[in-house]
């Protein structure tokens, strides 16, 4: 287990003081993929380095297994950072040496026999479906391919801990889902932690089974990757989770009316005709303003915003006609909040 103590990271020159990270409090359980997501200047990279000690925090504590790595010594904490390994968006390959030498590099700092080094690098490059690119050099490699080499060289010193931090920035689309895909499979096999540091909320939804938000620095909302997209509560998680265009809709919207959020869980809610069934059986009326679907953790989720008029009681009937019905959740979005 993972936990963060009021983990502080300020950066000072002759001018002024960064605070980069404030007062972080996470807890990441064994085998579990942990996104962390935030805007650009979030201070997500300094987070994931503070983890692992890269960079040591100003106040607070990392503790792995109950461990506090800021009171280990430095032969200590050298030794506790081959259970922590770490991939990059720009890959970070050794480009003089071939995918097998790349694989190799970590087992010969950590003074593994070359032949015991070789063998196992030989097999972590068939886990990653690169078996055939043993002799092939990062140049040869496209991008996708780099990233499994650097995930294979990751694994080489058996870590119990992934972090990843953007590591699919670079990528495209269907490079990235390959990439999500292997990292997930790794998670399956070894039963490895992984922490996914991204500012797309489409590889968090896609692969993470737990989220924070980070903002300024701080984490403004935690907790499932299905409940922060379905009821997402902070500004910051609002921008992340909405579609693009949903709030332009917002801008536009008529005077008068009100607007609900409506999260479908597809595995339960699209057999039902619920914005029909609601006007046939209370008498209301709801114009869908906008609409779109998304994938979470293997489940089809339908997101809708619905504008309805103002009138008698017709929001707050509406409000808790979708409330009771099974798979949805819902909640008013008001204009000024976004």
């Amino acid at each position: 287990m993972i936990e963060l103590k009021k983990l502080s990271k300020s950066f000072t020159d002759a001018d002024n003081t960064v605070h980069a990270v404030k007062e972080v409090d996470l807890t990441i359980e064994d085998g579990d993929i942990f996104g962390i997501i935030g805007m650009s200047g979030a201070g997500k990279s300094t987070l994931v380095r503070c983890i692992n000690m890269l960079e040591r925090p100003s106040e607070g504590d990392v503790l792995i297994d109950g461990v506090s790595l800021s009171s280990l010594s430095e032969k200590e904490l050298r030794e506790k950072r081959r259970e922590i390994a770490m991939i990059f968006q720009s890959f970070n390959l050794l480009m003089q040496r071939n995918c097998l030498q790349n694989v190799c590099f970590p087992m010969e700092l950590a003074g593994i026999r070359p032949s015991e080094a070789r063998k196992k690098a030989k097999e972590l490059l068939e886990t990653v479906g690169l078996g055939d690119k043993v002799n092939a050099y990062p140049s040869q490699l496209s991008g996708g391919q780099q990233q499994r080499v650097a995930i294979a060289r990751a694994l080489a010193t058996g870590p119990k801990v992934l972090l990843c931090d953007e590591a699919t920035s670079a990528l495209d689309p269907a490079t990235t889902r390959q990439i999500l895909d292997l990292i997930r499979d790794i998670n399956r096999k070894y039963g490895i932690t992984v922490i996914i540091i991204t500012h797309q909320m489409s590889v968090v939804e896609s692969i993470c089974q737990h989220v924070a938000i980070l903002d300024q620095g701080r984490v403004v909302e935690q907790g499932s990757v299905q409940d922060v997209f379905s009821d997402p509560v902070s500004a910051a998680a609002k921008a992340l989770v909405f579609p693009e265009g949903y709030l332009d809709v917002l801008e536009s919207g008529r005077k008068g009316s009100r607007y609900l959020r409506v999260v479908f869980d597809g595995s339960q809610a699209t057999d039902t005709p619920l914005i029909a069934k609601m006007a046939v059986e209370k008498g209301i009326i709801a114009n869908i303003a906008y609409a779109s679907t998304r994938e979470i953790g293997g489940r089809t989720f339908g997101s809708m915003l619905l504008s309805i008029e103002e009138k008698n009681h017709d929001f707050q009937e509406a409000l808790a006609y979708f409330s009771d019905a099974p798979g949805v959740s819902c909640g008013e979005v008001m204009r000024d909040a976004e």
